[in-house]
């Protein structure tokens, strides 16, 4: 089993025609991906061909959301689209009930994030990201820019902020396994939080273990701490990046501002360690600790 994406989901590229989204449905073809179309009002009732493991197969291109998930049945979509045309893509799939939309763009305006993820709330359906890496569940899909060969399937589940976070915690376990890689994004707004995530892995029988990354700026990964202690049974290890950036500087992701101690990586450690969840202060030490963990339980 795996949380939000499975073997069985059915996935349509929003932007699948551009050179991004070209290169990466034939990455996510040849993980296995069941990509049924894509979406480019400008390419309606044509097709694209893409090298597969079996093959070239030939995509369909829709010319809209709706009337790919009228002909195929798709359950996700994937955006591929420039930071100014983002906007009008998720209200889209948002418009036409896509229950799971992850949006890789990166760069979109905080004022479209909130207009998007107000709309999704309404409709009650998922969104991932943006500027995130994607889900991927090992040897079964994968949806976004996240390397399918790091590792293989297994029953840790992992949270991340950071997508190349993501893909070195997938490298560090990857004798152990994943059911599901998660990289929600680190934009002041995003439509799927490391609670969420938890809520899914700690409901999911198939998923042993978490590992939840985050990084410094604003109160996620404190928020998370008492959700955790308050509703998750399974062992949760954490890695908290930014323990030596200077205070009042943004690093990285645009949610990553510290501010005196709030915020502040040390800050997130306490809040995680008070629930019972151990943190690493690097990926390999978080690596580490999860392996003691494991041993220490078999």
């Amino acid at each position: 089993m795996a949380i939000f994406l499975t073997e069985a989901s059915k996935v349509i590229v929003q932007g699948m025609t551009g050179s991004e989204g070209t290169k990466h449905t034939t990455r996510m073809l040849a993980a296995g991906t069941r990509i049924v179309g894509g979406v480019n009002p400008r390419k309606a009732g044509t097709t694209q061909t893409f090298p597969t493991p079996d093959g070239d197969t030939d995509i369909p291109v829709f010319g809209s959301v709706a009337e790919a998930m009228a002909a195929t049945g798709a359950d996700v979509s994937v955006i591929f689209v420039p930071p100014a045309f983002a906007k009008a893509a998720v209200l889209e799939a948002i418009d036409a009930g896509m229950p799971l939309t992850v949006i890789i763009t990166e760069g979109i305006p905080v004022a479209d994030t909130a207009e998007f993820f107000t709309a999704a709330q309404a409709k009650g359906v998922r969104l991932i990201g943006p500027n995130c890496p994607g889900v991927i569940s090992p040897g079964k899909s994968n949806v976004g820019i996240t390397p399918a060969d790091i590792t293989g399937p297994g029953r840790i589940g992992l949270v991340s902020k950071s997508g190349t976070l993501t893909y070195q915690m997938m490298y560090e376990l990857r004798d152990f396994g994943f059911s599901t890689c998660i990289g929600i994004g680190g934009d002041p707004i995003i439509g799927t939080t490391h609670i969420d995530a938890l809520a899914a892995f700690e409901a999911d029988p198939d998923t042993d273990a978490i590992v939840m990354i985050g990084e410094i700026g604003g109160d996620a990964e404190e928020r998370a701490a008492a959700f955790i202690q308050a509703n998750v049974t399974k062992p949760v290890v954490g890695y908290v990046a930014g323990f030596t950036a200077p205070e009042g500087k943004t690093m990285g992701h645009a949610g990553a501002i510290v501010s005196g101690s709030s915020g502040t990586a040390q800050a997130k450690k306490e809040a995680l360690e008070a629930a019972g969840v151990t943190v690493g202060r690097t990926p390999s030490e978080t690596a580490q600790l999860r392996r003691a963990l494991h041993s220490a339980r078999v």
